[in-house]
């Protein structure tokens, strides 16, 4: 059954190993040398801004996300409670660069964050009217069903922590275009393709990218995984987004009231 198949792609998805991202970045020190000569000393420059400092498990638990906050939103108890223990699985993709948007999909833990918190909300399906018909009642049923289930994390660095897990998403969304695969717990899922997000750009934050992957699922159908990405200062929320019947909507309202939490 569908829902069988797409359950399997979100723990295969969620079962991701801590993988630390490579975030070599060129000196900013210059080699004391300009075109061989060496420079005359320079009148002493202001002060360079303080490094930024990454927040702790309770500061960032204070700024998740609340249900009561997100209108149209119920929280996923049984869910938000197994991303506990997203960091323990392993699982690898044929392509290493395209490894940090399944680690982002399950809200992994992308370099050396400072702290982490986590939580899930799903969109509040429509319950038929008192005076609704029989189909009218069975298709809000499906609708049920298929709501969208959003992840959403908070991960907060020192210096420019924040900065090269943006840097690295972006730089994945580009290499990994034409798909990917990833195996974890002898299940292989395939993913079809790696495209920006297709509606209204997120202007929350300092920076932002909205991807959306596409998987293969065993009986020919696809699955679209939705994926958010943005910087706020020191700190990093990501959106995990997908539905059981598919096809996942974006937490457009979701992403708004993190944002604003966030400051």
């Amino acid at each position: 059954m569908r829902s069988t198949l797409v359950r399997r792609t979100v723990l295969t998805a969620s079962a991701v190993s801590l993988a630390l991202l490579a975030t070599a970045c060129g000196s900013d020190k210059a080699d004391g040398k300009v075109g061989g000569a060496t420079p005359t000393p320079s009148a002493p420059s202001a002060a360079a801004a303080p490094a930024a400092k990454g927040k702790t498990d309770a500061e960032l638990t204070a700024l998740l996300v609340t249900q009561a906050e997100a209108p149209g939103y119920l929280l996923q108890s049984e869910a938000a409670a197994k991303l506990a223990d997203v960091d323990k699985a392993s699982v690898t993709t044929d392509k290493p660069e395209c490894k940090v948007l399944v680690q982002g999909q399950a809200l992994q833990k992308i370099g050396s964050p400072t702290g982490v918190a986590r939580t899930a909300l799903g969109a509040k399906p429509k319950e038929a009217g008192p005076n609704a018909s029989a189909q009218e009642k069975a298709e809000a049923i499906k609708n049920a069903i298929g709501t969208t289930v959003t992840m959403v994390g908070l991960t907060s660095y020192d210096d420019k922590g924040a900065q090269d897990v943006l840097a690295s998403v972006k730089a994945a969304g580009q290499a990994c275009a034409g798909g990917f695969s990833s195996t974890s717990q002898g299940e292989t899922t395939k993913y079809e393709s790696v495209q920006r997000g297709t509606g209204a750009p997120v202007t929350y934050g300092d920076d932002s990218v909205s991807l959306v992957l596409t998987a293969d699922l065993e009986d020919g159908d696809k699955a679209t995984i939705l994926l958010t990405v943005l910087r706020t200062g020191s700190t990093v929320a990501t959106f995990s987004s997908i539905s059981l019947l598919g096809t996942a909507e974006s937490p457009v309202t979701l992403v708004a009231a993190q944002s604003k939490k966030l400051g």
